[in-house]
C-alpha cells in the first residue's frame, strides 16, 4: 500500500469511527427526550466560576454552595458515584456526582459524554486526593453536543513538566473550525483575549490625549491611502462599483480639513493581495492623524504607545518572541531607509536613477519587475535584505520621494520625504508620515501614480479629485500614522503566522 492509499485508509477509519461515535451521542440524546430531559433549556442562572472557586477556597471555612456552567471535558464514571471535569469561561474544576445524593439524575448523567455543556448546583469541597471540587446537589444538561470532540490528555511527568498527548494541532483544521480550536486548546482563548487588550489599551491610551474616535466609509468609490490592489464590489441600488477599503488614511484626513484636531479609526481594511504568514487580506488596522505635528513627534507618540500596551498586555516592557527578547523600552534606535540598506549591503542607492537601482538589484539577486518604478525597487531591496535583520524595535526614516505619494518632502533631503516605519521581529508593524498637504504637490504624485498603473503596477494609486479638492480648502500640518494591530498583536503574544491571531482567518472553501 502506497503512502496515499495509507493515509486515504487512515482517514476513512477516523470518519467512520466519528459517524459511529455521533450515532451513538444521538441515540443518547433520543433516550433523555424520552426520559422528559429537555437537551437544550433556555438559561442557567450562574453564580461562580471555577478559578475564582479554586482561588477563594479555605478548609476552614463554612461550606460554599454555588451553581457553575461549562463544558465536560473528562468523565470518570464508576458504579454509585462518577467524577468529570468541566470548564468555563475561566477555567475548570472538578464535579463530584453520587447517586445517593442526586438520584435519577445520576442515570441521566449515564447519557451524557465529554463535550457536552452542564449546570451544576453543589457544594465546594476537597477530595481524599486533596482536589478542590464541587459536590453536586443537581445537574441539568444545557446542550448536548451530538459531534466528538477531539480529547486532548494532559499529564504531569517526573520532573513537573506538563505533557500533551492527542493535540487538535492540525493547523487548517484549526482555523476552519476555531470554535473547536478555543474549547480544547484553552490556551489559544488566552491569545485572544490578549488581543482584545491591545485594542483596548491603545484606545484608552488614544481616549486619554483628548483624539476622537470615528468611523469612516469601508465601500468608497475611489481605492486611496496605500500602495494596494483592492477588492471590487457591485452597488445594486446605485449601479455602480465601489471598492473595500484598502487604507482609512484619505477619508480621515478629510476630518482634519474639516476642523478635528486629532482622530483615529480602528476598522478593518482589506488588500487583494497574497498571503503569508504576515499578510491576510483582511487585516485591523489603527489610523491616526493628529494636526500641527509632525513624524519627530509621531515617533515619540508610538514608542510611548507601544510600551504602554506592551506593559497592559504582557506585564512588562520585555516580551519573549521565539529565541529572541523584543525590548519596547524607549528610546528606540532610528535610521534612515538608504543608511539602513548600505548597512547590511554595501551598496549607496542615494541618488541612483532606476537603470543603476535596477541593476543594484540585480547584483543583490533581488528580483525586480519591468514595471517597477525606482521606489519600488529600493523597497524590493529593503523588504528582501534588510527588513527580516531588525528584531528590536527601530525606526526606519526618510523615504524616497517615489515610494510616498501622501508624505511631505523632506525639509532638509532633497529627493525624500518625512516618512517612517516601525520595524520589529523582522516585519513593518508601523508606517507614519509628516502628511502632505500642498495639494499642487499631490496632485502630480497622484498623477505620477497614474504612469506606474499604466506601465503595469496594479498597486499604485489612483487620482481622487474630492481628496485633492479637500487639500485645495486646506490642512493644517498633520501627522499620520498606521499600526497593525495583528501584527502587533503576534510580537506581544508570540504567535508566528498573523492566522494564530485572528479568529476566522480567510481559507479556501472546504471541498
Amino acid at each position: 500500500m502506497s503512502e496515499n492509499e495509507e493515509q486515504l485508509s487512515d482517514r476513512q477509519s477516523f470518519e467512520q469511527e466519528q459517524n459511529e461515535l455521533t450515532k451513538r451521542r444521538l441515540a443518547e440524546l433520543d433516550e433523555l427526550k424520552k426520559q422528559n430531559v429537555n437537551p437544550y433549556p433556555y438559561g442557567f442562572d450562574v453564580n461562580a466560576y471555577s478559578a475564582d472557586i479554586l482561588e477563594s477556597f479555605r478548609d476552614d471555612a463554612p461550606p460554599s454552595e454555588v451553581s457553575v456552567a461549562g463544558r465536560i471535558v473528562s468523565l470518570r464514571r464508576m458504579g454509585k458515584a462518577s467524577f468529570c471535569h468541566i470548564r468555563d469561561s475561566k477555567g475548570k474544576i472538578q464535579i463530584y456526582l453520587k447517586r445517593d445524593d442526586i438520584g435519577s439524575i445520576y442515570d441521566q448523567f449515564k447519557l451524557m459524554d465529554i463535550g457536552d455543556i452542564v449546570g451544576v448546583n453543589g457544594v465546594v469541597f476537597r477530595t481524599k486526593t486533596g482536589e478542590i471540587s464541587i459536590h453536586a446537589k443537581s445537574l441539568e444538561l444545557l446542550s448536548k453536543s451530538v459531534r466528538p470532540l477531539p480529547v486532548v490528555k494532559e499529564k504531569v511527568d517526573e520532573q513537573g513538566n506538563k505533557v500533551v498527548f492527542d493535540p487538535f494541532s492540525d493547523k487548517e483544521m484549526r482555523y476552519r473550525q476555531r470554535y473547536v480550536d478555543l474549547v480544547v486548546n484553552h490556551e489559544v482563548r488566552e491569545v485572544f483575549v490578549k488581543r482584545a487588550r491591545v485594542v483596548s489599551s491603545i484606545r484608552k491610551f488614544l481616549d486619554e490625549r483628548g483624539y476622537l474616535e470615528v468611523e469612516t466609509p469601508v465601500l468608497q468609490p475611489i481605492y486611496g491611502g496605500a500602495a494596494a490592489r483592492p477588492f471590487v464590489t457591485h452597488h445594486n441600488a446605485l449601479d455602480f462599483d465601489f471598492y473595500l477599503r484598502i487604507s482609512d488614511e484619505l477619508y480621515l484626513k478629510r476630518l482634519i480639513v474639516g476642523g478635528f484636531e486629532g482622530v483615529y479609526e480602528v476598522g478593518k481594511d482589506f488588500r487583494n493581495e497574497g498571503m503569508d504568514k504576515s499578510h491576510n487580506p483582511e487585516f485591523t488596522m489603527l489610523e491616526l492623524y493628529v494636526a500641527y505635528k509632525d513624524y519627530n513627534w509621531m515617533m515619540d507618540l508610538v514608542e510611548n504607545m507601544i510600551r504602554s500596551v506592551s506593559l497592559s498586555v504582557a506585564g512588562s516592557a520585555k516580551v519573549k518572541v521565539g529565541e529572541n527578547t523584543i525590548d519596547f523600552t524607549p528610546p528606540w534606535r532610528r535610521v534612515t531607509m538608504l543608511d539602513s540598506i548600505k548597512e547590511v549591503t554595501g551598496e549607496d542607492l542615494n541618488g541612483k536613477s532606476e537603470a543603476d537601482l535596477a541593476a543594484a538589484a540585480k547584483r543583490l539577486h533581488v528580483e525586480v519587475e519591468p514595471s517597477m518604478g525606482a521606489g519600488k525597487i529600493i523597497d524590493a531591496i529593503f523588504s528582501e535584505l534588510v527588513e527580516p535583520t531588525l528584531i528590536q524595535p527601530t525606526f526606519i526614516t526618510d523615504y524616497p520621494v517615489e515610494m510616498s505619494p501622501l508624505a511631505k518632502r523632506h525639509r532638509s533631503k532633497p529627493g525624500l520625504v518625512e516618512r517612517f516605519e516601525l520595524m520589529c521581529n523582522g516585519h513593518e508593524l508601523a508606517n507614519a508620515f509628516s502628511e502632505l498637504n500642498d495639494p499642487i504637490d499631490q496632485r502630480s504624485r497622484f498623477e505620477e501614480q497614474a504612469r506606474l498603473k499604466a506601465r503595469g503596477d496594479e498597486e499604485a494609486m489612483v487620482v481622487d479629485e474630492d481628496f485633492l479638492r479637500a487639500l485645495e480648502y486646506g490642512m493644517p500640518p498633520t501627522a499620520g500614522l498606521g499600526i497593525g494591530i495583528d501584527r502587533l498583536t503576534m510580537v506581544l503574544t508570540d504567535r508566528e503566522s498573523i492566522r494564530d491571531v485572528m479568529f476566522f482567518p480567510q481559507m479556501k472553501p472546504e471541498k
